[in-house]
């Protein structure tokens, strides 16, 4: 294998040989394209702040992509691929100078058919979900930032979100079609990846291959009625989140379960949600309100908000205080917390794991629950919201729960392995070894690489 080899960078030489492209050096916007949602993360923040690459590239055409590729291959610039940058761990933030590769201007949607889609890596998902919907037809699922984030960076960097509680992760066979990618080899090349072949780079962090197009799945468009049911009891909540999850009959896209106080961050829904309650935030098809108030009822539920899909169209949407927005509007509250992302195990089904922690921790990890289908199992996953007080303190509360059988995804890390499944790809390793011999995409970032060299 050649060994990787990063040269110090000639920015004329680079410069020149960019010319004609859309090329950034503005150094208000180096900055800000250099950078992704990495504060979520007192860790992260001092090793990535000064980060910054050395030039901005914005392709229009694959053409350029490869252009932009050739040049960096040629001089061993590394390369950092990015779409909107609304990911929170640092992915696409460049650990060695170099260029930024910007896509969000490659956003043509090739084509809608029954059931899927075609599309350039920047355009942006709420773009196509609007077109889709159209046709009868949307996206399976979407991060909470979906209004500006690009379905590359979402397969790129992404694992799931609103629409997980129907049809799972992206990870799951049938989430992503197809992926075409330019490769940064002597003579870059374009590869289609198809099947199985997809995961070599979804989930990748643009490591191994420059995602220009994809392929993905849709789903029946419903008209989404938006509520807030409210509970006295957390572990209520939490029940209530799972027995919807579980409920086949009823429609739904998002089912979130947050602790009091977690509520009370959400400052434009403040006067919707009593008082020290613990909250559900649902999308249910609202041909299934009916049946959905039924469940509510069982569980001694308070419906204390609804919206039609036409009024939750306009205005706030209860999306944007899901998944990581829910960070978001606590942090903006109070900028020193910080997150954890955990998955249950799906054999826990009395979810009496999760009580424990509830009740172990109390306000320093504030529960926060997202249900996701994981393996045709209905499962809550955590993204609590933590007091952070010092690094030891929050390494041994992922420590604590790692001991007690939770799986910590942890967002503390912008190493590719250590974040999510704990284990080398395999797979995404040798697709590199061959596509980017001398290391050049987003280097520092894949630790089973950094290993063999």
């Amino acid at each position: 294998m050649t060994t990787p080899t990063v040269s110090p960078i000639d920015l004329d030489t680079l410069l020149r040989e960019l010319s004609g492209l859309d090329v950034i050096t503005d150094t208000a916007q180096l900055a800000k394209l250099s950078l992704d949602y990495y504060h979520f993360s007192p860790v992260l923040q001092p090793l990535l702040s000064e980060k910054r690459g050395d030039v901005v590239v914005r392709p229009t055409s694959e053409a350029e992509v490869l252009r932009v590729a050739e040049v960096c291959v040629r001089q061993r610039v590394p390369l950092t691929v990015r779409g909107a940058g609304t990911g929170n761990y640092g992915q696409c933030i460049p650990l060695q100078g170099g260029v930024i590769l910007d896509l969000t201007r490659m956003q043509t949607i090739k084509w809608i058919k029954p059931g899927m889609t075609r599309v350039e890596a920047g355009v942006k998902l709420a773009a196509l979900d609007r077109q889709a919907r159209e046709t009868g037809w949307e996206i399976r699922m979407a991060p909470s930032t979906y209004r500006t984030s690009t379905v590359g960076g979402f397969i790129g960097g992404g694992s799931g979100g609103i629409g997980s509680v129907t049809y799972g992760q992206l990870r799951d066979r049938g989430n992503i079609l197809a992926c075409r990618v330019v490769t940064m080899e002597d003579q870059p090349r374009i590869i289609e990846l198809r099947g199985d072949d997809v995961y070599k780079v979804a989930h990748a962090y643009g490591t191994n291959g420059i995602i220009t197009e994809l392929e993905i799945p849709l789903g029946p468009a419903y008209a989404w009625a938006e509520t807030i049911v409210a509970f006295p009891e957390f572990m209520t909540a939490a029940r209530f989140g799972q027995a919807l999850s579980n409920s086949d009959g009823i429609i739904k896209k998002l089912v979130c379960i947050c602790a009091d106080p977690i509520p009370t961050y959400f400052a434009a829904l403040r006067n919707s949600i009593p008082a020290n309650a613990h909250c559900a935030l649902v999308l249910v098809a609202e041909c299934c309100l009916e049946p959905f108030a039924e469940l509510v009822k069982s569980f001694g539920g308070t419906l204390c908000y609804q919206k039609s899909a036409q009024d939750a169209s306009k205005g706030v949407t209860l999306v944007e205080y899901s998944w990581n927005h829910t960070t978001l509007h606590a942090r903006s509250v109070d900028p020193s917390l910080t997150y954890l992302q955990t998955l249950f195990p799906p054999a826990d089904t009395n979810l009496s794991l999760m009580e424990h922690m509830y009740h172990h921790f109390g306000d320093e990890v504030m529960m926060h629950l997202e249900f996701l289908r994981v393996n045709g199992q209905a499962v809550p996953a955590a993204l609590q919201i933590v007091r952070f007080t010092t690094p030891d303190r929050l390494q041994a509360i992922i420590h604590y729960h790692e001991e007690q059988g939770a799986l910590i995804f942890n967002p503390h890390t912008y190493i590719l392995e250590d974040g999510g499944m704990k284990m080398v790809d395999v797979e995404q390793l040798r697709f590199k070894q061959q596509v980017d011999p001398y290391g050049l995409l987003n280097p520092g970032k894949m630790r089973a690489w950094l290993e063999q060299h």
